[in-house]
């Protein structure tokens, strides 16, 4: 005797058929999803890994190729953060407060060199940059604070700098300081090169070289 399927058989039967199927679809989209993820994952990976090196190394030849002109205007820039850091540290090392100072702007920077041998004065700043040392004259005005009582100073500062294959280096500074507005003759020339300005320097030139320091596009060699 044939078997005589019912209607409501029939839809339940359809409808096992239909989530099978419907299941099976939602399946394959979760894993066509998952592995459309990991490929996406792992190209990105592999973009920032080939990014993130060739901007630093971007950063730093920036650096590098720097002229003396543009690399001394954004050192200058920055130089008051930096060298108030270092009085700040050399401070809490000392753990003396009685005096210090703290910068409040560096700029005017000059550089007509001086001779750097006994053979006499020359305006020729190739000779001068045959030695593999350049000059660099600027002024910082800082307030310095005694006491409890704020004096204002200003600061003419000679820096020596070379460049070497690790990007430039301070090799000596030399400062003179005067009361501001001038009240009296300009202290003898005195040499600061461990003193909080030059390892303000010192900590940029390392930032600049690593890549660290916000540099601009102009003034490249």
């Amino acid at each position: 005797m044939k078997k005589v399927c019912s209607p409501l058989s029939t839809l339940y039967s359809l409808l096992s058929i239909f989530k099978l199927v419907r299941n099976k679809n939602y399946r394959l989209w979760i894993l066509a999803c998952s592995f459309w993820f990991v490929i996406a994952s792992v190209d990105n990976s592999a973009f920032s890994q080939n990014f993130i090196p060739s901007l630093q190394a971007k950063r730093m030849n920036s650096c590098s190729e720097q002229t003396l002109e543009a690399l001394t205007t954004q050192m200058l820039r920055d130089l008051p953060s930096y060298a108030n850091r270092a009085s700040q540290r050399a401070r809490r090392l000392s753990r003396s407060s009685d005096v210090y100072s703290y910068v409040l702007l560096a700029g005017r920077p000059e550089f007509q060199p001086l001779p750097l041998n006994p053979e006499g004065y020359t305006t020729d700043r190739q000779k001068s940059a045959t030695t593999g040392v350049e000059q660099v004259f600027f002024t910082t005005l800082e307030r310095q604070y005694i006491n409890q009582k704020a004096v204002e100073l200003q600061e003419f500062h000679w820096l020596l700098l070379t460049k070497t294959k690790n990007g430039w280096r301070l090799v000596m500074m030399f400062t003179q300081t005067d009361s501001y507005p001038v009240q009296q003759p300009a202290s003898p020339p005195r040499d600061s090169s461990n003193g909080n300005i030059a390892q303000g320097i010192k900590t940029w030139l390392r930032d600049c070289q690593a890549g660290s320091v916000r540099t601009g596009a102009i003034g490249l060699k």
